[in-house]
């Protein structure tokens, strides 16, 4: 038992509303705590991670993310170990020994919505991308939800004029 010191009073304060999911989009995030746990069944483990944002509209939500780095299943980790591998490159970061090396770097957090499932509503998941330009594939960044831009059209040119090196002739 813990005791208050006083008596609150819940009538004069409005309850917690709670969160919704965040909506499909790339935010800018850093993660800001994370810690080894226990999986359900005591047999495994993984790492917790709480993200934050921290631009844009949402600047201050929270995402959540369990990556199952022990455990029994072999397609868990390796999705596990995929994802902290992504989280690695996304901050720099090859080499890690511990998960604080990870926190408070920026980041991209591309999020998507997962349907309800079960007897749970809505959640959201996340995949982690560099920010800026540190990958030949890296995202364009946006504070929010976006439509994804439309993709410009293809050149009519021939292979060489599109810098293909094997289809230049000598």
């Amino acid at each position: 038992m813990a005791s208050f010191g006083q008596t609150f009073d819940a009538s004069s304060i409005e309850p917690s509303s709670g969160y919704d999911v965040l909506p499909p989009g790339k935010y800018l995030a850093q993660i800001v705590a994370s810690e080894m746990r226990a999986t359900k069944d005591g047999l495994g483990q993984y790492l917790y991670l709480e993200v934050d944002v921290i631009e844009g509209q949402y600047a201050g939500r929270k995402l959540f993310d369990r990556l199952n780095l022990i455990n029994a299943n072999a397609d868990a980790v390796q999705i596990a170990q995929r994802t902290l591998s992504s989280i690695c490159r996304a901050v720099g970061k090859l080499q890690v020994s511990n998960s604080e090396q990870l926190h408070l770097i920026p980041l991209i957090a591309d999020v998507r919505v997962r349907p309800p499932k079960g007897m749970y509503g809505e959640s959201n998941s996340v995949r982690y991308l560099p920010r800026g330009g540190q990958a030949a594939n890296a995202p364009t960044f946006s504070t929010g939800p976006a439509n994804p831009p439309a993709r410009p059209a293809m050149a009519t040119a021939t292979p060489a004029a599109n810098g293909l090196p094997w289809k230049r002739q000598a």
